[in-house]
């Protein structure tokens, strides 16, 4: 796998990421995953098509920031549920994954990779989330054991939380990576 810092740079530069979703001095859990498991709609940066969520450490939780678009509607002004729940989802997965390398004491370009699926995810709506506002996705890891981490997250608009979810995220066998 080539290191990190020059492919992110490469994807920029062409314009993979649209520049308001771009903190240039980060590279997002996202950036580090494997060219050959990097399709997912939600995250995955080779999805032309897709979310292209990135997410970060700060502190102990991790957060991710997306707006979306007017095409994301549910009812007017409001947000369609299943793109809460594919952030939540996707934002888990790439928690799971970052956890898996700090309780590893690796860095996140390092072999081999660490790349994690959802088992079972669960979302509470809470209220309906305004289209419009940038959305918050924050997550703490509640487990971390064997090749299975739980992520509990919440969605936020404007500071108020409304949705809750949580993520049963499993790793990929290292031996699948190429087998697509």
């Amino acid at each position: 796998m080539a290191p990190a810092g020059p492919s992110m740079a490469r994807r920029i530069a062409s314009g993979l990421y649209p520049a308001k979703e771009i903190e240039m001095s980060r590279l997002a859990f996202q950036d580090y995953y494997p060219e050959d498991v990097a399709h997912c709609y939600g995250c995955g940066y080779k999805n032309e098509h897709g979310l292209r969520i990135r997410s970060f450490w700060d502190g102990q939780e991790s957060v991710c920031y997306y707006t979306p678009s007017p095409h994301h509607t549910a009812v007017p002004g409001y947000v369609y549920g299943g793109l809460i729940a594919s952030l939540i989802d996707c934002h888990s997965t790439g928690t799971a994954a970052a956890a898996a390398y700090r309780a590893s004491d690796r860095s996140m370009d390092s072999e081999p990779p660490l790349r994690f699926v959802t088992a079972s995810l669960h979302v509470d709506y809470l209220r309906p989330t305004p289209l419009g506002p940038m959305l918050e996705i924050r997550g703490v890891v509640d487990e971390l054991k064997g090749r299975k981490v739980v992520v509990s997250s919440t969605l936020s608009a404007e500071g108020v939380v409304c949705a809750r979810g949580r993520v049963v995220a499993v790793q990929i066998p290292a031996d699948l990576f190429s087998a697509g």
